[in-house]
């Protein structure tokens, strides 16, 4: 059966059994890749999966069922589940089912094509090329990864709610390793868009120099100092505190944020914003995984914390509305909160400026020029075990340069870097304009904090 089919038959069977309150939920996504390794393609492959989950409240208990299979029998069956499953629910936490009534942002139809298997392959292997060729020393083992993916959601209510969004784009890895002095260094550059706009002469460039730069690192003595977290660094430290923000983390007593709605919580100067239309994203959606209407909104406004994510359940409890945030991994998942592209803004009047596709820079002078002395962190590891949420205490291992005189100078490696993400957002004391994102959903630009703890080699 078609979705189409397969709604109608479940909407069917919801009324035979009397549910009044339901919403289907359903996800298809497709995903084609291409592996390289030694100038040689290592691996192909096309992945199309598709799901569905019916949720229904009874008594204000939400009971869940899903499938992968589309048939008549299914159809029943599901809501059956779904039934059973909101009768054996003991939590008193009341469900809700989206109303009708929210304003829906209309998305400019795409314009990417999709590549066939022989353009993906072509520019894959043209990547893996590029990679040996920016340098003698990028030796076996260099990787390159090229795939196209898209992904349709549709959600139907028994509110009246049929909503449907399409998003598709391409991404590409580039994985040099390369060879020196008897040792070995790894390099990666990511791009995510538009095939046809993929410069892979640059791509590949950039992940070589990335891996160049850091041949004869030593460490660093321990001690405290001045750091700069590049863009893509900072941006792998929200993403890993971004649960923080979240009203069901607050709730449940996980985030430190919680009851802070109108405190200050960074510096003046500190803006967060969520943006489900953010415009160099290929990745837009207009409703969330309940169908609440999505809209970009400041978390933090000037170091203030606005408000915290939210789906219709952690609303009701606070008593306001939701901001659109109801996250679902999978189509099989339980509603919980996630942002959209959720970054931090950089240095006042600098991206709306720049001209359109200008490649944020890569290294932030003017902060390094401001810190004078202290350590350029530009890669940081261990974010599971080294990275408590609650907390917000960090210990991670961590790479990158030593700044002197106001430059970037010698690689480093092998330390570690300790702080807590709480008092980071307030320490910050100057935002770079090289806005960049990791994922393609968490961004931030370089920032300087000073006096943060580095464990070194002994002095």
């Amino acid at each position: 059966m078609t979705y189409q089919e397969f709604k109608k038959a479940v909407i069917r069977y919801a009324g035979e059994n009397g549910i009044a309150d339901y919403e289907l939920y359903y996800t298809q996504s497709e995903i084609t890749s291409v592996e390289i390794f030694q100038e040689e393609v290592k691996g192909y492959s096309t992945e199309d999966n598709c799901g569905v989950c019916f949720r229904c409240i009874i008594d204000g208990k939400a009971g869940y069922a899903s499938t992968e299979n589309r048939t008549e029998e299914e159809a029943k069956s599901l809501v059956l589940r779904a039934l059973d499953n909101a009768a054996s629910i003991e939590s008193e936490e009341k469900a809700f089912i989206h109303e009708k009534g929210d304003e829906y942002a209309v998305l400019e139809e795409s314009r990417m094509t999709q590549p066939t298997g022989v353009e993906l392959t072509n520019a894959a292997l043209t990547l893996q090329r590029e990679l040996y060729q920016a340098d003698e020393r990028v030796a076996d083992g260099t990787q390159a990864y090229m795939a196209y993916g898209g992904e349709k959601c549709a959600l139907y209510n028994s509110n009246g709610l049929d909503l449907e969004d399409k998003v598709a784009f391409s991404m590409c890895y580039a994985l040099p390793i390369v060879a020196a002095g008897g040792e070995m260094y790894d390099g990666h550059e990511t791009k995510r868009g538009d095939l046809k706009e993929f410069d892979l002469k640059a791509i590949a460039a950039d992940a070589v120099e990335n891996a160049v730069s850091t041949i004869g690192a030593d460490s660093v003595p321990s001690g405290k100092y001045t750091i700069v977290f590049s863009n893509k660094t900072m941006a792998t430290l929200l993403m890993t505190y971004s649960s923080v923000f979240s009203a069901e983390a607050a709730q449940k007593g996980m985030s430190l944020l919680n009851g802070k709605e109108g405190e200050k919580i960074a510096a003046d100067f500190v803006t967060i914003v969520d943006d489900p239309m953010y415009h160099d994203n290929v990745i837009k959606w207009t409703f969330d995984g309940e169908g609440v209407a999505t809209y970009a909104k400041n978390v933090v406004e000037d170091g203030v914390l606005v408000t915290l994510l939210h789906n219709l359940k952690t609303a009701a409890k606070a008593g306001v509305k939701s901001t659109g945030n109801a996250g679902r991994p999978s189509y099989a998942s339980v509603i919980g909160v996630s942002p959209f592209t959720f970054y931090i803004q950089p240095a006042a009047g600098t991206t709306e400026d720049m001209p359109e596709g200008r490649k944020p820079a890569k290294v932030p002078g003017e902060l390094l020029r401001k810190a004078q002395t202290g350590i350029f962190v530009t890669e940081v590891t261990g974010l599971h075990a080294g990275a408590n949420p609650v907390t917000g205490d960090f210990s991670l291992s961590a790479k990158g340069f030593l700044i002197a005189q106001g430059e970037k100078a010698a690689p480093i490696k092998n330390f570690t870097v300790s702080g807590n993400f709480f008092d980071l957002l307030k320490n910050v004391e100057a935002l770079g304009s090289d806005l960049d994102f990791v994922q393609g959903t968490y961004g931030s630009p370089s920032i300087l904090v000073r006096d943060l703890a580095i464990a070194g080699k002994d002095a």
